[in-house]
C-alpha cells in the first residue's frame, strides 16, 4: 500500500498545499492546470453524489476509486478540502486527514500568525510534520510492482 499525494484547497478552489511521495507518473501537465482539474472534479462529483444520492448523505461524499488509486475526500465546516490519493489497498483515510487538518494544519497553519489566511501554505514546520505524519502511517510504505 502507498500514498501518492495531496492537496489541499480552499472554498474558492485555490491549492495552498501540495505534497507528494510515490507518485509514480507525472501528470503531464503545468501544475496549476493539474490543481483546476482536480478541484473542478471535486466540485462536480460533489454536486453529483448530493443530488443522486437515495438517501440523505450527511457525510457527503468520502471517497471513490478507479482502476488504478483510491481518492480520499474531506470537507470542512469553513469550505478546505482535503484529497488525499493512495492505492487500491488503502480503504479508507478518513482519520489520517481529520488528524491532517485537525493537529497539523490547524495547529500550524491556522493558528500561525505568520502565516496570513488563505495564501499558499509556506510554512516549513507544517512540511516537515506532515512529512513525518504520513510517513508513520502504517500504508505509508511504497507499493510492490
Amino acid at each position: 500500500m502507498t500514498i501518492h499525494n495531496l492537496y489541499i484547497f480552499d472554498r474558492g478552489g485555490s491549492c495552498l498545499f501540495y505534497s507528494e511521495w510515490h507518485r509514480r507518473r507525472p501528470p503531464g501537465i503545468p501544475q496549476e492546470e493539474e490543481f483546476k482539474l482536480m478541484f473542478g472534479m471535486l466540485f462536480s462529483l460533489r454536486s453529483f453524489v448530493a443530488k443522486m444520492s437515495p438517501t440523505d448523505m450527511r457525510d457527503g461524499f468520502v471517497s471513490f476509486h478507479t482502476s488504478r488509486y483510491r481518492l480520499h475526500y474531506l470537507e470542512t465546516p469553513t469550505g478546505l478540502r482535503l484529497v488525499l490519493n493512495t492505492d487500491l489497498g488503502v480503504a479508507n483515510a478518513r482519520e489520517a486527514l481529520q488528524h491532517i487538518y485537525s493537529n497539523l494544519f490547524v495547529e500550524l497553519v491556522v493558528k500561525n500568525p505568520q502565516c496570513p489566511p488563505r495564501a499558499p501554505v509556506q510554512s516549513l514546520l507544517f512540511r516537515q510534520r506532515l512529512d513525518a505524519f504520513v510517513r508513520s502511517l502504517p500504508y505509508f510504505g511504497p507499493r510492490n510492482p
